[in-house]
């Protein structure tokens, strides 16, 4: 196997040598805890705050808005829980919807065994959450709107302008899981209205285990982590630096190429869209034909399961998955393709592939060359598929 083609960059990235290189001191030269008060200790809070201002810079926010931390998962459940019990006096009513990403699901449910409310808001067929079930899904006992920015498994971006508007509007705070957006599309945590945005280094070709929490001033929320007074006293443990210095350095490389990198993904997603139309049947795109990320593609191949055609592309060296990296490892199909309307067994015969800055236009050409074989392979062994062409389907 000689060629391999890396086409799930919704998963993780590979780190850019501009990062790793930007990194790598702080393994072994400047090693000092940002916390200690000598030269060594000096160096690396400088190199922590530099990347903080980087991070900040890139959602128009104040670097002291932004507290880091493990991920994006750590980052939602800190925003939602912490927010949740901050605010139990004022009410006990959360909104989010049922395609966010299992980091806000899970952290939902678990509040809804502590005694709090929450509202799942159902999506469209393109997986856009409804402004006016929001709206009217709001009470008194409000005190949380969570909704992602962009969805990991079909693309879809939401109104979140709107969105945030609706949330000011009642006096709500808003969070927006922003882990599949950061880096692909332009933020402004101010003129979108953003209470809370969780974010992650590794989407947008920084180290994995790192992440950030941008929390606005005066926003009224509980720590998640106890220990030292690291993070402005709000996320205790010593920080992670090299990873810290390359998630600052990944950003500022994620905007500074913001325009050229999104061309090129867009062109690259809608070749590999029209061209698997155009010769495949009985396929979907699924997500908003327009309204999407840049790099995401998400289609159903009916009467076929998407683990075959998984285990059938890494045999040809090309990389994808059937849903998010998250539950692949799952059997249940994709409950953000259930939540917009597809029947279970043609959920079972999703792929996604998330193209990134390294893809080219060759890579797509071949992809497509070999999931017409593939589909067609696995089509043959498919007594569903026989039966729909004997009914001329």
């Amino acid at each position: 196997m000689e060629k391999y083609i890396y086409m799930d960059n919704a998963a993780t990235t590979r780190v850019k040598q501009e990062v790793l290189d930007e990194m790598l001191p702080y393994f072994t030269e400047n090693y000092g805890n940002p916390s200690s008060i000598y030269a060594l200790g000096s160096k690396s809070k400088n190199a922590v705050e530099i990347a903080r201002e980087r991070v900040a810079k890139a959602i128009n926010a104040n670097p002291k808005e932004i507290f880091f931390t493990a991920g994006g998962s750590e980052a939602d459940n800190w925003a939602i829980k912490g927010v949740a019990f901050a605010n139990r006096n004022k009410g006990n009513h959360i909104i989010t919807s049922k395609i966010e990403h299992h980091a806000v699901l899970h952290t939902c449910e678990y509040l809804e065994k502590h005694g709090f409310r929450v509202t799942y808001l159902d999506v469209d067929e393109y997986g856009m959450v409804d402004l006016e079930q929001l709206e009217k899904s709001i009470t008194d006992d409000t005190i949380l709107i969570s909704i992602m920015f962009a969805n990991n498994e079909i693309g879809t971006i939401q109104p979140i302008k709107e969105i945030g508007q609706i949330a000011k509007s009642h006096g709500v705070y808003f969070h927006t899981d922003a882990v599949q957006a950061i880096g692909h599309v332009r933020i402004d945590v101010d003129e979108l209205n953003i209470d809370l945005l969780s974010m992650a280094a590794h989407k947008f070709y920084g180290p994995k285990g790192v992440g950030a929490l941008y929390i606005r001033k005066g926003v009224k929320i509980d720590s998640l982590i106890a220990g030292g007074g690291q993070e402005r006293n709000r996320r205790a443990g010593t920080e992670n630096v090299p990873g810290i210095v390359g998630m600052g350095k990944a950003i500022e490389l994620a905007y500074e190429h913001l325009d050229e990198s999104n061309a090129k993904l867009i062109k690259l997603r809608d070749k590999l869209i029209s061209k698997v139309l155009d010769n495949i049947d009985h396929v979907r795109l699924n997500g908003h034909p327009t309204k999407r990320l840049p790099g995401n593609v998400n289609l159903c191949f009916e009467y076929i399961e998407g683990e075959s055609m998984l285990l059938s592309l890494d045999m040809e060296g090309i990389a994808a998955s059937s849903g998010s990296a998250c539950t692949s490892g799952s059997l249940e199909p994709s409950h953000v393709l259930l939540a917009i309307g597809l029947p279970h067994e043609i959920a079972h015969g999703s792929l996604r592939l998330s193209l990134g800055d390294f893809n080219t236009e060759e890579e797509v050409d071949y992809v497509v060359d070999k999931l017409i074989e593939i589909v067609s392979r696995l089509r043959a062994m498919s007594p569903l598929y026989e039966k729909a062409k004997k009914e001329g389907k």
